[in-house]
């Protein structure tokens, strides 16, 4: 499952961060998923959990994880009109397609205003660290 791979990326992020910095103790993580990544939550954030548990054996300490989920946004070049997914109505297979190659939106989707295809994505892709607080 990529959630692991996903959950792994943030781990092994938040190990070579502590090791450079020379610290064992990280109060707080903040971790962002967007919505376009399409991912099962619970799975998620079982297996960042688990790994994070794992970074104690390595002597890494990590007091707090927050997980944020971000919505898919869009902004048409054209207009300027900015929309969220919930107002297009995808099918689970397009959604599929587009949690794969995000840029792919662009052949399912377009401007609920204008019509136009030529838009881009300006929040919910990826996931990504927002902060690390160290102690």
């Amino acid at each position: 499952m990529h959630e692991w791979a996903l959950a792994e990326a943030i781990t092994v992020t938040i190990e070579y961060e502590a090791r450079k910095r020379g610290s064992r103790t990280i109060e707080l993580v903040e971790v962002v998923v967007g919505e376009l990544q399409s991912i099962d939550r619970e799975v998620f954030e079982f297996a960042l959990k688990e790994l994070i548990a794992s970074l104690r054996e390595r002597g890494i300490d990590v007091r707090k994880v927050d997980i944020e989920f971000e919505e898919a946004k869009f902004k048409c070049f054209r207009c300027g009109y900015q929309w969220n997914l919930s107002e297009v109505g995808i099918s689970e297979h397009e959604r599929e397609a587009i949690h794969f190659i995000p840029d792919v939106a662009k052949v399912y989707i377009r401007c609920p205003k204008c019509g136009s295809h030529d838009f881009e994505i300006v929040a919910g892709r990826g996931v990504y660290i927002k902060r690390l607080e160290f102690g």
